[in-house]
């Protein structure tokens, strides 16, 4: 039993230590300094984003020039890059009779509805693989002046922005008055806010469809963002063809596909965006469907705006479609993520306007950025709309307001249409999903396995690669370690201590060392890591006293071996307010294991002062998230000697993407889980392969309800393959057992004994 637990001093003091005089919860004062630091780093990102600009002001076509990495980088990160289709746009025609007839003219079956002066056709066109867009065609009885891409908020139908159906006001129903004023208008289908379809294995979510499908997409390099911007190029291709002035225009989300659209493509030749615009530095407040990896490093919507110019862009600041957050909880459907939309102020919104044409000073003739702010804050686009036209170069402006156009055969059925569209893209990231295998299997080619020395050297690149594109480098800590120390544990076998070492301001480490007795002076004794999982703390690990039925004290049992052992605490501990750490550190190319790295980076740095510390056998031994931590930050960290992976090494990418399997993250609340394009570059396997040739461990329960035997045995082949091939098989071995998900202490307490004390 522990004789000195809960202690406020140092009894047996650690050598170069402070006091250790903190109380309260100190995994939830870790979590508060990790959000400190990622709202200080996003409120002054936009100090830093010059970096990634070598803007060319002398003339508009080398500013154009200059750009063009970084309009490459902004088609990167939203998931633009598919080879597209070739260009097709079909007129969908009903079948059998005709409707109830049209009683303007002829009977076309093709015509759904008639306005004045134009006709409405429902078409279709294709995209990607698998992937068609889907929208209504208004067009002029006589010769159009211009091509127009409107763009609905996406909880419009194509009938509500036409007139055609009600839904919504008639101030907003853009798309006709242009139609009206003589041009040629697509309007697209975009995947909505409801929750209808989302679901996995016979399991519904309430996460929003937009939600739902971002998950799978931005595991896997993709995201919903850049699939509609994609429709909306390919839409671009068709129609540019034809000679005639083309801009595109847009609403809520719709505004933001419209603005990144015309940002990634040229042919758009104007654009007239309402409901989008402003300060970007509340993204991760927004719904998680607009997350984007590192996008605020190098982009707000001012420094969008630049790759706009020198085309005229349109600005109206008016309110944002009213999203208050996911769809309820009810009836079983839960795991959404959080997010509202707020309107910005109009000084906001023109402030971030001011800025863009600050990027842009000095080019001639200056960039046409207009600002309209309605009288009233509630969309009402007449003055952004003969802007626009304005912009285009159609002269006759903006026509005035006709009745809307009526139905003359039978109307899309938009709810089959929008299945028909979510389904598509869901598709599409099944699809990738499969491919990933073999997209993986091209990245790694460059890696070469002819011997363990070649093998060490070839894949520095790949371990640079996954810190620095998947995780998130955060900088070298700035700050001394600075240990403090308490006594908090003192049993026959070993003394116990909780510690914390600084990383940055408001940022540490933190910890529970264990130091076996009877050390003696002059000894090194190597050191296992002992990590919990998600919720967890190092008193689920290290404590003792605790009877807990997972970790089974495997730290303390290590101890009583004469191990040497630390229980960190990592950041993944109470609920949202962690989850949220990831939505503040993803648009600034970090993750949550950028800091879990930096503070292991401390932890090893500082146990390597102890004079019973072997700094060259240092192990790593996690559970469930301590699992996925063992897949990570060993990877990295090359000072880790050993790492073992238990409950949770299994076809990782599958176990993100899938909408088949109930295993899935696609239905469960850990909507912190997904990491940008992980799925073509590092699985499981290939994770393990940076920790090669290391030794390397799988602890796996028959029970375990994380995956299935068979993800957990496909995936560990490659590992294994690896290990045989370089001649060094005895360094890695899997274990299962009839047992849940928990340490199970035997095989793996055999390999830590062997490749630690193999030689003692």
């Amino acid at each position: 039993m522990a004789k000195a637990r809960g202690q406020s001093a140092v009894d047996t003091p650690l050598p170069d230590t402070a006091p250790l005089t903190w109380k309260g919860d100190l995994a939830a004062k870790m979590v508060a300094g990790i959000r400190g630091y990622l709202t200080h780093e996003t409120q002054t990102a936009a100090q830093a984003r010059e970096g990634y600009w070598k803007r060319n002001l002398s003339s508009w076509p080398k500013y154009l020039r200059s750009v063009e990495s970084n309009r490459k980088r902004l088609a990167r990160i939203i998931g633009v890059v598919n080879k597209r289709e070739p260009a097709q746009m079909r007129v969908i025609a009903p079948l059998g009779e005709p409707g109830f007839g049209d009683p303007f003219g002829d009977y076309d079956p093709t015509v759904i509805a008639r306005g004045r002066g134009y006709i409405v056709r429902e078409v279709r066109w294709d995209v990607l693989k698998g992937v068609e867009g889907e929208g209504l065609l208004l067009e002029p009885e006589g010769a159009a002046y211009a091509d127009v891409i409107a763009l609905p908020d996406c909880d419009w139908t194509p009938e509500m922005l036409a007139g055609i159906t009600p839904g919504i006001p008639e101030a907003a129903q853009f798309a006709r008055r242009l139609a009206e004023s003589g041009c040629r208008v697509l309007i697209p289908t975009l995947i909505n806010r409801e929750d209808t379809y989302s679901g996995v294995a016979g399991a519904m979510t309430n996460q929003p469809h937009r939600e739902f499908i971002y998950r799978a997409a931005y595991e896997l390099g993709r995201h919903i963002i850049g699939y509609e911007v994609q429709k909306v190029l390919a839409a671009v291709d068709g129609l540019q063809s034809q000679g005639r002035p083309l801009g595109v225009v847009g609403y809520g989300e719709g505004a933001l596909i419209a603005f990144y659209a015309a940002a990634l493509d040229t042919r758009l030749q104007a654009v007239a965006i309402g409901g989008y615009f402003g300060p970007r530095e509340s993204l991760w407040r927004e719904p998680i469907y607009r997350n984007v990896w590192s996008l605020l490093r190098e982009f707000g919507d001012a420094e969008i705006a630049t790759l706009i110019a020198p085309r005229p862009l349109i600005v109206e600041a008016c309110e944002v479609p009213d999203v208050t957050g996911p769809p309820s909880i009810r009836d079983g459907r839960a795991g959404a993520a959080p997010g509202a939309l707020v309107t910005p102020t109009a000084m906001a919104v023109e402030k971030e306007v001011q800025r863009a044409r600050a990027l842009l000073a000095g080019l001639e003739p200056e960039a046409p950025i207009r600002l309209i702010k309605p009288g009233r804050a509630a969309p009402n686009h007449d003055a952004a709309l003969g802007a626009f036209l304005e912009a285009l170069g159609v002269g006759s402006g903006l026509a005035t307001s006709h009745r809307a156009p009526q139905a003359v055969g039978p109307l899309p059925d938009a709810e089959a249409r929008l299945k028909r569209q979510f389904d598509q893209l869901v598709e599409h990231t099944q699809y990738l999903m499969r491919e990933a295998e073999y997209t993986r299997r091209d990245y790694w080619s460059k890696a070469d396995a002819t011997s363990v020395a070649t093998w060490r050297r070839t894949t520095r690149r790949y371990r640079k690669l996954m810190w620095e594109e998947v995780i998130g480098p955060l900088p070298e800590p700035d700050r001394p370690l600075n240990p403090r120390a308490r006594q908090v544990y003192e049993t026959e076998s070993f003394t116990g201590y909780e510690v914390v070492l600084d990383v940055f301001e408001d940022v540490f480490a933190y910890g529970i060392l264990l130091v076996p007795k009877g050390i003696q002076p002059g000894e090194k004794r190597p050191v296992v890591v002992c990590q919990h999982g998600l919720e967890g703390r190092p008193q689920d690990v290290a404590d003792p006293d605790l009877v807990e039925p997972y970790y089974h004290r495997f730290a303390c049992r290590l101890a009583e071996r004469g191990f040497i052992t630390f229980a960190p605490q990592n950041p993944y501990i109470g609920g949202d307010e962690f989850r949220t750490l990831q939505r503040l550190a993803n648009p600034l190319k970090l993750s949550l294991f950028s800091f879990i790295i930096r503070q292991h980076e401390r932890i090893l740095e500082w146990l390597r002062t102890l004079p019973c510390v072997d700094g060259e056998r240092m192990a790593f031994y996690g559970l469930s998230y301590g699992g996925k931590t063992a897949m990570r930050v060993p990877a990295i960290v090359e000072g880790y000697c050993l790492s073992i992976c238990s409950g949770d090494f299994n076809e990782w990418i599958w176990k993100n993407c899938s909408t088949r399997s109930a295993y899935s993250y696609m239905r469960t609340p850990e909507w912190e889980m997904f990491e940008f394009d992980l799925g073509n570059t590092f699985n499981y396997a290939e994770m393990s392969w940076l920790i090669c040739p290391r030794p390397f461990m799988v602890e796996r329960g028959h029970w375990d309800g994380v995956a299935p035997d068979e993800w957990v045995s496909y995936e560990y082949a490659k590992t294994r393959y690896r290990y045989d091939l370089l001649g060094i098989g005895d360094r890695t071995e899997i274990e299962y057992f009839n047992g849940p998900h928990e340490i199970h202490a035997v095989g793996t307490f055999e390999f830590l004994e062997r490749h630690l004390r193999g030689g003692e």
